[in-house]
């Protein structure tokens, strides 16, 4: 290692909130721990009231190696272990790093490269699904296909830019102090309610597809769906949080849902012409999966259009039920973005692409 490169690269700490991760756990810290970057490193794990051995792995993790620590998190919330784990850290570039995600070698190296180029207070890259088996390949598929998931660019990847927010996030840690952290209510979405305070405040969250985290999808159909209906759920409370944010792509999962729903009930009730709507729905997500797909064995294949409704129609079915409570328990407890000490946005440009 060069020493003199190791002086100018800032210390990173990565903080992990970890939940029921012993499937993934030692190989996603095994990334942070080998990445190509000569600075100072130190992982902490916020440890949630897992239900399996993630305790005992993260335990053997510290025991093995000195740069690993863990802080408990009895809530088991995701902005709860993220607030907790930035407290115990202490270095001036903060990596927020999932329990089932593999960080790319040059993970780090990049994101700190990117924040000096651009004057971020936030970068982030491609959400990049990969399985280990048939239905974890079609979920992959799915979640990295417009057709699962529109034109979100950290799932199909796009051009480096401004971005209203990104996957995870490698931060400046005065920036993350100056915002007070994750709002706690926030159960989900978190990360898009920070960004939105740091950007009220005049900073830049940058997207790059230079950065890469390998995730691995959910194990089931029932863990998928339980996933997505809270995806759709807290995407209904963020449109009410911030009525600007609402656009089509929010919409077409609502809009296919209550669509499919009224086609079945009309065509059991009153004419078989209404069954036209969904079947025309599982014609047009089959017919998606074929590219989607391509190169994925026969079996993962097969399951795609399955992976594909149970994302759209529990997206939807989380959106449309959402409760107003929520919005309003959410919205009462929010926070004003904090202004640097001049009183001024600290970045407000946007690079040239290089």
């Amino acid at each position: 290692m060069n020493p003199a490169a190791n002086s100018a690269s800032p210390a990173v700490s990565v903080i992990m909130p970890v939940l029921n991760e012993e499937r993934h756990l030692r190989n996603s810290v095994r990334h942070i721990l080998e990445q190509d970057y000569p600075g100072e490193l130190e992982v902490v794990i916020a440890l949630g009231p897992s239900k399996d051995r993630t305790d005992a792995i993260a335990a053997e993790l510290v025991a093995e190696d000195s740069r690993v620590h863990t802080v408990p998190n009895p809530t088991g919330r995701t902005p709860a272990a993220l607030n907790a784990a930035i407290e115990a850290s202490r270095h001036p570039v903060v990596v927020r790093v999932d329990g089932h995600g593999m960080l790319s070698a040059d993970y780090i190296a990049t994101a700190v490269r990117l924040l000096d180029e651009t004057g971020a207070a936030n970068v982030g890259g491609i959400m990049h699904a990969e399985g280990e088996n048939n239905w974890e390949h079609a979920v992959a598929a799915a979640m990295t296909a417009k057709i699962g998931v529109g034109n979100a660019a950290f799932h199909t990847g796009g051009a480096a830019a401004a971005a209203d927010t990104v996957y995870l996030g490698v931060f400046r840690r005065e920036v993350l102090e100056q915002q007070g952290g994750y709002n706690v209510e926030f159960i989900r979405a978190q990360d898009w309610e920070l960004n939105y305070r740091i950007r009220e405040a005049g900073h830049l969250i940058w997207f790059s597809p230079e950065l890469r985290v390998s995730y691995r999808p959910r194990p089931s159909v029932r863990t998928l769906a339980k996933q997505y209906k809270e995806y759709g759920r807290w995407r209904r409370v963020v449109t009410r949080y911030h009525r600007g944010s609402v656009n089509l792509r929010y919409l077409a999962a609502p809009v296919a849902l209550v669509a499919n729903a009224a086609g079945l009930v009309l065509g059991a009730a009153l004419t078989p012409w209404a069954l036209l709507v969904p079947a025309a729905y599982v014609v047009g997500i089959t017919a998606g999966s074929l590219p989607a797909g391509r190169g994925l064995p026969f079996g993962a294949r097969a399951r795609i259009p399955l992976a594909l409704a149970t994302m759209h129609m529990c997206w939807g079915y989380g959106f449309v039920t959402s409760p107003r409570s929520l919005a309003r328990k959410v919205i009462a407890s929010r926070r004003p973005a904090v202004m640097d000490r001049r009183g001024a946005p600290e970045a407000d440009r946007t690079p040239a692409a290089s």
